[in-house]
This record gives C-alpha cells, structure tokens and sequence, in this order.
C-alpha cells in the first residue's frame, strides 16, 4: 500500500483539521489506529509539526469532503503525487556517509587485487570519483599514509555479487583484446622452442669437434729437422775441445 509522504506529520494534520476516525487516517498513513489515537492524546509524535497534504498535493479536497462524510470510506492518494524512485543505472552509486570514509580503503584493495578493473567500474562500484582513484594508485592522496587495503565486500559498501559481476567483465574484455590482437599480428605468436632443423644446425659443429680431437691426439708427433742438426754441431764441439786440451 502507498502511503504519504512523512506519515505521522500528515496524521497530526489530519487529526488537527478533519473529523475523519483514527482508522481513516490510519488506513491513510499507514499507522495502526492506537497509535493515531495516541498523536491525538499527546502520547505519540510529540513536537511533530503537522503536513497538510492537500497543501502539497497528495490529497484531494473532494477526496477529502468525501471520506469526512461516509466513515467507512478511506483516502486515495493523489495519482500524481505519488513520486516514483529510481535507482540510478549509470554513473557511481551513492555511498552513505557513515561508509564514505572507508572509501580510500576499498579503492586500494581494488587496485591491489583486481588490476584488471577499469576507473569507470571502480568507481561504479565503490560511488568515487576518477581522481581520488588517480591519487592513491600514483599514492599523492593526502591521506596516504594511513589509507590499508580493505575488501569493500567486508566494509558493506559492494555486494559480493557486484564485485563477481565486475571482475567477470574485465577478464572478459582482456579476453576479447588478446584475441583481437592474435588476429591483428598473427606473427607475433613466435614459441621461444627451436625448430629441429635450428637444433641440429646448432649441434652440428659441437658434434665435429671431438672427433677432430681424437684425430689430433692419435696422430704421432715427428720431430723437427732442425734437432738433429743442433745435437751434430754441439757434438763436433766437444770433439774439438778434447782435441785441443790433448794437445
């Protein structure tokens, strides 16, 4: 049921300046008729200014006049004063105020642990703005050094599921980029594995070399011409010198 606009102010209006019985205005208001009769007795709402809601729309004088003749009737609120609320689908979503606070915190354990978010998405999620997000990733925020990473989840400023949602787009969107760029540039996906023909090209003169040592180590070592002659020339020497001291 649709009920006015500040129920218990438009119930001492009502009780103030109509005739209507406490299950009218309470059926109206939303209110149980004791507690209607306790506003008229002074027990309920004490110092709640009246509302009037012809004032303002949400009733009818003739709606009024018709119910203040015919008890059993009730009260229908005004079709266009009844205000249609809508939760805002775009932008960041409101942070009550007692949890503004923790805002900083949740941002750095976004940044830390789901890089992959965008500032448009934490924002969406955490009701902040691009450039407190800039501040505490670059760490110029004024508040920097007492801002601790904290789940937004466990703070209650993001449900478990939004979080899920948002990350689950991100890797999503990485997905879709990686493919894109794969079919871009399809040479830039190079495996850091040789090819057989380069692994036998490269093992091929290792391969070589220990067969050209075996060769070298098995073939004899000759001795060079000029040996012989010295040993001749030194021994000439020492027959001329034994010769001479014989003399």
């Amino acid at each position: 049921m649709t009920i006015p606009l500040m129920p218990k102010a438009t119930a001492v209006w009502l009780i103030d300046n109509t005739v209507l019985t406490f299950e009218q205005i309470g059926d109206f208001c939303g209110l149980h008729a004791l507690e209607i009769q306790g506003i008229a007795d002074g027990e309920v709402a004490v110092g709640i200014v009246g509302l009037d809601p012809v004032g303002n729309g949400q009733l009818t004088a003739e709606e009024l006049k018709r119910c203040e003749a015919d008890n059993n009737a009730r009260l229908h609120l005004s079709k266009s004063a009844v205000p249609i609320i809508r939760r805002p689908t775009k932008g960041a979503r409101y942070t009550p105020v007692s949890k503004r606070q923790d805002r900083p915190d949740a941002i750095a354990w976004l940044l830390r642990n789901h890089p992959e978010l965008t500032d448009s998405q934490v924002q969406k999620l955490l009701g902040t703005t691009k450039d407190t997000i800039t501040k505490i990733r670059d760490r110029a925020h004024w508040n920097i050094q007492n801002i601790k990473p904290r789940d937004p989840v466990s703070l209650g400023i993001c449900s478990q599921t939004e979080l899920t949602n948002a990350v689950e787009i991100a890797e999503a969107r990485e997905i879709k980029r990686r493919e894109r760029e794969a079919k871009s540039n399809p040479k830039a996906a190079v495996t850091d594995e040789p090819s057989a023909d380069t692994a036998e090209t490269v093992d091929a003169p290792l391969a070589a070399e220990p067969a050209e040592d075996a060769a070298t180590e098995d073939e004899p070592v000759e001795a060079s011409p000029a040996e012989p002659e010295a040993e001749s020339v030194f021994a000439g020497f020492g027959e001329k010198q034994s010769d001479t001291t014989a003399s």
